[in-house]
Formats: C-alpha cells, structure tokens, sequence
C-alpha cells in the first residue's frame, strides 16, 4: 500500500459519525395529532365543568338553592326528594309556609330506641291515619281541647256542637252534667228500635224556659217514682184522650167530667151527677 492511500485511509477513519435522536416523519405528525386532539379534550372539559358550575350556582356557600349554614342546610324554593330524608329538625323561613306535598301520602314515623315505630301519621288520599296511644290537641294557652285513647275520649272544651243534621249517634251510654240544644232550636232525644233511659242519683231536670216539652211513645209511657211523689204543676193540664164511662144523667148531654182512677191505676171520665159516678161506671177498668 502507497503512502497516499495510507494517508487517506486514515483522513476518512478520523472523521466524526453523527447519530441522529429523535421521532422523525409520520411518527411525528401523529405525535403532534394527538397533543392537538389532547388539548381540544381539555378544553372542553374545562367549558363543561364551567358551564356545569355556572348553571347549578356553585358557591362557597352551596350548590343552586341548597346553602350550608352554622345551623345546616338552607334549601329555597320547591324541592323534591326521591328516598327517605332524614333530618332532626324541617322548618320554613320566617314568615313562609311549609308545604308537604307527595303523590301517594305522607308519612311521619316516630321511633323509639329499638328502633319500633310507636307513634305513625299518614295523610293519604282517602284522609288522615294517626296511629299512637295517646292523641291530644290543645289550645295556644296549653288547655286541653280533645284526649282519645284506648280507654276514653274526653272533649275539654266549653261546648261541644254537633251541626250533622242527624244529630249524634252513641250506640253506648253518655254521662254529661248538661245538654242544650242552640237557641230557637229544637233538642230530640230519641232511640228508633231500642229504649232511652235517662238516670241520675240527685234527679234529672227537663225544663223548656220558652218552648213546649213533648215525650212521644208508641206504647206505654211510665211515671214512677219509688220513693217520692209525680207532681204535675201547671195552670192547665189537659187529658184529651181519656175514655169515658157509659153512665148519663136521663134527659141530659154531660159536658162536665169527673175523673176516676181505676184499682190498676188507669184513669177515665165519668159523667158528674148530684153524687159520684165513678162506681156506676166502673166498666171502664174491666
């Protein structure tokens, strides 16, 4: 080998190899594809979540009408909740009413620590359950207005009213100091199919101050008294159906009657003449 090819060989083996780095060609247009598609993605992204917190009113202070306060959660507005909602205390705004409204009904349940239901509230379509031992409802000034339980309903009110046109029904008995029907009314005590007995240990007053009393039977009626006296104190007393005897004065139309009491205690009318007829027409208790 020449000197010169010598020389050259060794000018070509000192000179430097370049090593080139990198993603060249398609690979970098995809590269770069698929950071532009990556930021319109995050773009989007950040106008939804905007639009999202524009139109549900995020705040600091809450979500839309929903606000937490010191005292809990502020809800404004009509609200609709589709599973149970527990919560310790449900009041409106002051001076706001408080509607419950549900399709079907509403139920409040009261629990005790077993976790039993012992006092329940349903308002539904076909009207209020109320399901408790013991219903009370009072006046603004704590009186007692009304109690009901399992042994007795008491009405603490100064006056009960009952406007029905039939009246009250009590297919039991009733004890009350007092009944009064309102002003130029009429009061009716009546039992259709059975009998009506009216008791009391001190004496039972029936008084009508500026009207007529009537007692109306389809039977027999009976006065008694065991121990005293039936006193019938009236300026006219009036016995118009009374039966009459068969006796006459001859030649004479009777318009003056004596009564007579038979043995059995049934009363007629006898003809008066110069003496007593009772006994001449005394047929009449036959």
């Amino acid at each position: 080998m020449t000197q010169e090819q010598c020389a050259h060989r060794n000018n070509v083996s000192q000179e430097p190899h370049v090593y080139k780095v990198g993603i060249y060609g398609w690979r970098k247009r995809c590269l770069y594809l698929f950071v532009l598609l990556l930021m319109v993605l995050i773009l989007v992204n950040l106008a939804l979540t905007i639009w999202i917190l524009k139109v549900m009113n995020f705040t600091i202070d809450g979500m839309g009408h929903l606000r937490i306060t010191e005292k809990g959660l502020k809800l404004e507005g009509d609200s609709e909740f589709l599973k149970p909602l527990y919560a310790k205390e449900i009041q409106s705004r002051p001076g706001s009413p408080l509607f419950l409204q549900s399709s079907k009904n509403v139920t409040v349940n009261i629990l005790n620590s077993k976790n039993n239901v012992v006092t329940r509230l349903v308002a539904g379509s076909n009207g209020i359950e109320a399901h408790s031992k013991l219903l009370e409802v009072k006046s603004s000034t704590g009186k007692l207005l009304f109690s009901a339980d399992e042994r007795e309903v008491v009405v603490g009110a100064d006056r009960l009213r009952v406007l029905g046109a039939e009246g009250a029904v009590f297919s039991n008995s009733i004890e009350t100091p007092h009944i009064r029907a309102d002003p130029f009314k009429e009061l009716r005590l009546e039992s259709p199919t059975r009998s009506l007995f009216m008791e009391a240990p001190k004496g039972v007053e029936i008084n009508a101050e500026a009207g007529n009393l009537q007692a109306t039977c389809r039977n027999e009626m009976t006065l008694e008294s065991k121990d005293g006296e039936i006193s019938l104190d009236a300026n006219n007393i009036k016995l118009p159906r009374l039966p009459k005897g068969t006796y006459s004065a001859a030649g004479a139309k009777q318009k003056v009657f004596e009564v007579c009491v038979c043995p059995n205690g049934r009363l007629f009318l006898s003809p008066s003449g110069t003496g007593s007829t009772c006994q001449i027409s005394s047929s009449v208790c036959l």
